[in-house]
């Protein structure tokens, strides 16, 4: 699932239609979109009630000053109940996992499953909103309560939640307009509430010159601010954990360098929206690599590709919309170029995407990609042998 189509559902009244194969590859759609099976058949149930856990901060209009009150709730941003004392963070290396999943009052923190040479990023969940990250039809849905995330709550209480963690000197808080300066915990922090789409968004800086944002789509009055300032004292420091993946790349472009990866996910907010789908892995290249500092949002937070980038994804078959050809290799290009290279067996799909290379180039890093065993964790490679041949 594509993070702007999560974000439309989440905050819309109805919906979307899916898409078929054939639209979407005429189009020249993205590689998230093209990839995911929820919305590749035009056959399959006409509207998707969509029930997901994680997107981006997609280009958003700001609701107003929120100052030291919530918008819409009166309710003041207090400190949590559990001591201020700052934690120390790791000087971790890009890549790396400093943090694991944690509860927070009514707020379900995940393991973090994005890392970057700037973020990590881990999906959020909310006791009593369906927050479940996948495509979920209504009758599936009602048929299978166990599968939104908390249980029987009315198919209207949605959120789509997550929380980043930037490294210092990453994110900038002035860099998004209509922030609100506050204190939590004795933390420096800022808030926005966000009209379109409906949004509430909470950044506080959690060590020296370095933030943490955790971000809430959703039309309910639900996660209020007081609720998301209970991630600020809760959240704690792990050993760091390097992320791996279950393969290696054997050529990438002169000039290139891997910025971000997704493990037991595909990269970026993309990857956090579908965090559930069962995907293996994936990783996002650029030309010059980008810059680290200054940021006000994840990369490629509004939906589109990165500019100079080209995308690596490692997903079951069945996660496809395109049929599976066992050991084949199949290459498109319409707006943008990718290929697909499958296992042996057919099972494992791998797709490399680029709005800007050749396809002999898309085909020659596909082919170059050497696949570790999926489904056993203990064989996945750590990200800087997996992405540097």
């Amino acid at each position: 699932m594509q993070l702007r189509e999560v974000v439309d559902v989440v905050t819309a009244d109805e919906p979307p239609l899916s898409h078929s194969t054939e639209e979407i590859i005429r189009a020249g759609r993205k590689a998230e979109r093209r990839r995911r099976a929820g919305f590749a058949s035009a056959g399959a149930a006409g509207l998707v009630a969509v029930v997901v856990a994680g997107v981006s901060a997609l280009p958003l209009v700001t609701g107003g000053q929120a100052g030291d009150v919530a918008a819409g709730t009166g309710e003041g941003i207090a400190a949590p109940a559990a001591g201020s004392g700052a934690a120390e963070w790791p000087d971790a290396p890009p890549f790396t996992f400093t943090f694991k999943a944690f509860d927070a009052g009514k707020l379900r923190v995940q393991d973090p499953i994005v890392t970057s040479t700037a973020y990590q990023i881990a999906p959020v969940y909310v006791d009593g909103m369906v927050t479940s990250d996948r495509a979920v039809n209504g009758d599936e849905a009602e048929q299978h309560p166990e599968k939104r995330k908390t249980g029987e709550v009315p198919s209207d209480k949605h959120v789509a939640a997550h929380l980043t963690l930037y490294r210092p000197g990453a994110f900038d808080p002035s860099g998004t307009e209509g922030g609100t300066s506050s204190t939590v915990a004795g933390r420096d922090a800022v808030q926005w509430t966000f009209t379109n789409p409906p949004a509430r968004q909470l950044a506080w800086e959690y060590a020296d010159d370095a933030w943490a944002v955790v971000t809430a789509y959703t039309q309910e009055v639900t996660p209020t601010f007081q609720e998301l300032s209970t991630l600020v004292t809760a959240m704690k420091p792990s050993t760091p954990e390097t992320a791996t993946l279950p393969f290696t790349v054997g050529h990438v472009p002169a000039g290139y360098a891997p910025v971000e990866l997704g493990t037991r996910a595909t990269s970026g907010l993309n990857g956090v929206a579908g965090a559930r789908d069962g995907d293996y892995g994936g990783a996002v290249y650029t030309k010059p690599a980008l810059a680290t500092t200054g940021l006000a949002a994840p990369w490629g937070a509004d939906g589109e590709n990165i500019p100079g980038s080209f995308t690596i994804f490692v997903t079951p078959s069945r996660n496809s919309n395109q049929q599976a050809e066992a050991g084949r290799t199949r290459c498109h290009q319409n707006e943008s170029t990718f290929c697909n290279v499958w296992s042996a067996d057919g099972k494992v799909q791998v797709q490399v995407n680029s709005e800007h290379l050749s396809v002999a180039e898309t085909t020659r890093i596909a082919e170059s990609v050497t696949l570790a065993n999926v489904q056993d964790h203990d064989t996945w490679i750590p990200a800087a042998e997996a992405l540097l041949p």
